[in-house]
């Protein structure tokens, strides 16, 4: 009896988070901004975008120089590069990794209730390779490439503090660029896009 209310409660819970995402998804679907995709060499920290300008969606969120601005949070990306297996940051993996330095900065107001932490970076960023010609190739999340910042990833970030943190995409291959692809809704609706060419 137990299960079977644990089952149903766990339907119900599902049921009414997928309408509240549909509405949300309905009510906020904005046009992608064609002219957000950007190109940044991976091994180059100091690189600049190859397009000048990139207008900034309706919903106010910016994806520009590596600087990702939403209404709750700003996560600059400091620093980037490629860690093969076996060096450090990238010690236990199998695969290469690109990594992503970062600060993130909680920016909601103070009526808005909203956990902010390093770890929203994985709920607006997603990165992908071109290098499937049927299906789109979703990177997935590797090990934390900087253990200084093992104990602090969960840590919940006061309105308008900035917290420093690191994370790691697994590499398909060395050629293909990866895109990283700012959202923020999950994915549905795209802010902007950032090409790190691999050397």
């Amino acid at each position: 009896m137990v299960k079977k209310v644990f089952v149903l409660l766990a339907c119900a819970s599902s049921a009414i988070m997928l309408s509240s995402c549909s509405t949300t998804v309905a009510d906020s679907k904005q046009p992608t901004n064609a002219d957000s995709s950007q190109t940044i060499e991976a091994t180059d920290t100091n690189a600049t975008n190859t397009t000048e300008t990139v207008d900034a969606p309706a919903n106010g969120s910016s994806f520009v120089d590596g600087v990702l601005t939403t209404p709750e949070m700003k996560i600059q990306i400091t620093n980037h590069k490629v860690i093969q297996v076996g060096e450090k940051g990238n010690e236990y993996g199998s695969k290469p990794v690109i990594a992503f330095w970062y600060q993130i900065t909680n920016l909601t107001e103070k009526d808005i209730e909203k956990d902010i932490s390093p770890m929203n970076f994985i709920f607006v960023m997603e990165a992908f390779q071109d290098n499937n010609p049927n299906a789109e190739n979703k990177l997935e999340v590797g090990s934390l490439p900087d253990d200084k910042f093992l104990d602090s990833q969960m840590e919940n970030i006061k309105k308008g503090g900035t917290v420093e943190s690191a994370i790691a995409y697994e590499l398909d291959d060395l050629k293909t660029p990866v895109d990283l692809v700012a959202s923020n809704d999950l994915g549905m609706t795209e802010i902007g896009k950032i090409t790190y060419k691999l050397k």
